[in-house]
């Protein structure tokens, strides 16, 4: 019987290093199953690298880390963790691929490389490519949408195999600020209607507190895991600290509601 207690994630004692350089040092932590955490700090923090090693991409010199409640050099069901990347940064905009074909390429891990798709599949993309509100686009050549349109349809290829954790390494970097707010609000919406457990590393620390559950902030060390309530408490003077320099926090105004 599955145990709806064990956490999705679980770092212990995880420490990395680059020939004699520390990047990681003894970072322990925990994401529960439904939680979104937001997970923050400083250009070379160590923000990528740990997810690298949660991605399996690195390994870790110390410490373990478990996966659904199974250590990570025997966790074999890779479906179960989508990953969206910095996208803008990295993606051809003239490769010649619909909506359809990018997202229906998420299925591959599950299928297998060659296997064409049934009826049952081309529905599971139709149905993750409306879930981020692109089905009006789902013909549309990817070169031909805008950067936010775009991120969305990675997402979606992302969740095509029915992940239980996603993860999102600054996914709104070169997309406008508009688009960006819109883009927290279906993360909030995936995590709460969908019960998806999210893990977003950004810079945006402002548009943190409101729409996630839990914070980690990194610098080579953890120096904050915990609830949004308690990073409330702990980000007006610590996170200044953290960052090396004054950090001005913006709260967003949610109360009207968004598109």
């Amino acid at each position: 019987m599955k145990d709806e207690t064990q956490p999705i994630l679980e770092l212990s004692h995880v420490t990395f290093k680059y020939e004699d350089r520390n990047v990681l040092e003894d970072i322990n932590m925990i994401v529960p199953k439904g939680a979104f955490l937001s997970l923050v700090g400083p250009n070379g923090s160590g923000k990528s690298t740990l997810l690298k090693c949660i991605l399996g991409l690195l390994k870790p010199q110390q410490g373990k880390i478990q996966l659904f409640g199974i250590d990570h050099s025997k966790f074999k069901e890779k479906y179960k963790i989508g990953f969206v990347s910095q996208k803008a940064n990295s993606f051809n905009t003239g490769f010649p691929a619909t909506v359809f074909e990018v997202v229906a390429s998420g299925l591959t891990s599950k299928l297998g490389l060659f296997r064409f798709l049934s009826a049952e599949d081309k529905q599971k993309v139709k149905e993750a490519v409306k879930s981020v509100g692109m089905l009006q686009f789902l013909e549309r050549n990817i070169g031909e949408l805008s950067g936010g349109q775009q991120q969305r349809v990675f997402i979606a290829r992302a969740l095509v195999s029915d992940p239980e954790l996603l993860i999102l390494d600054e996914p709104t970097v070169g997309v406008d600020a508009q688009t960006v707010q819109g883009f927290y609000e279906l993360l909030e919406e995936l995590n709460k209607q969908l019960g998806l457990t999210l893990i977003l590393v950004t810079h945006d620390v402002g548009t943190v507190s409101d729409k996630v559950t839990h914070v980690a902030c990194l610098n080579k060390h953890l120096h904050f895991h915990g609830n949004v309530k308690e990073f409330d408490e702990f980000k007006e003077h610590d996170l200044s600290e953290l960052y090396g320099h004054g950090v001005h926090l913006i709260t967003h105004d949610h109360s009207h509601g968004g598109q």
